[in-house]
């Protein structure tokens, strides 16, 4: 258990049941009434945000997170099967837990949150950027640089990316994983 005023970005608490990381806080004392906290919670499990207040004594329960490397080996049916880094264990995670996931490709790092008291994962998270190679795209033509067209472009793991028109099949680009953008060329 802990108290209120000891909440902090990244705690993980759980409230009626459910996980919550506090993804913001403010220590608030109005000029009349007693000092309190206010927070923006994310739910671990569907991403919703949530604004809650505490007040200043209120015990909450705190939920002890590890973060560990996991490697992508490969994915079967539902689930995408990691590695650990450490221990070699190999264990498999639903697809809808790991953000990033249509930016994964065999080999890749992501850490996985785990509870540490249930050993439970909560998700998985890419990192936020990432190295890909464009398998198809539509030719791109010299001089497209100076306007701000985007194309499709279907990349090595089978996602879509809107990439500039100048960008050609065999490039390699850089993404952004939390939601699938475009960031730059990357030189091979």
């Amino acid at each position: 258990m802990m108290n209120a005023q000891d909440i902090k970005n990244g705690t993980c608490i759980r409230i009626d049941g459910r996980l919550y990381f506090v993804i913001e806080f403010l220590h608030v004392k109005p000029g009349k009434g007693n000092t309190f906290m206010r927070t923006k919670l994310k739910d671990v499990v569907d991403g919703r945000v949530l604004e809650r207040r505490f007040n200043i004594g209120e015990k909450l329960e705190d939920v002890r997170v590890e973060r560990r490397p996991y490697q992508f080996l490969y994915t079967e049916g539902e689930d995408d099967i990691f590695m650990n880094q450490e221990t070699f264990d190999q264990i498999p995670i639903k697809k809808e837990l790991v953000t990033g996931s249509d930016f994964m490709k065999e080999g890749d790092v992501v850490e996985v949150v785990s509870d540490a008291s249930t050993d439970t994962v909560l998700y998985a998270e890419m990192p936020t950027k990432t190295v890909l190679q464009i398998t198809y795209t539509e030719p791109g033509l010299k001089g497209d640089t100076a306007t701000n067209t985007l194309k499709p472009a279907t990349v090595e793991t089978g996602a879509t990316v809107r990439v500039p028109l100048f960008i050609n099949e065999g490039e390699l680009i850089e993404v952004d994983t939390r939601d699938g953008s475009y960031v730059g060329r990357v030189k091979a």
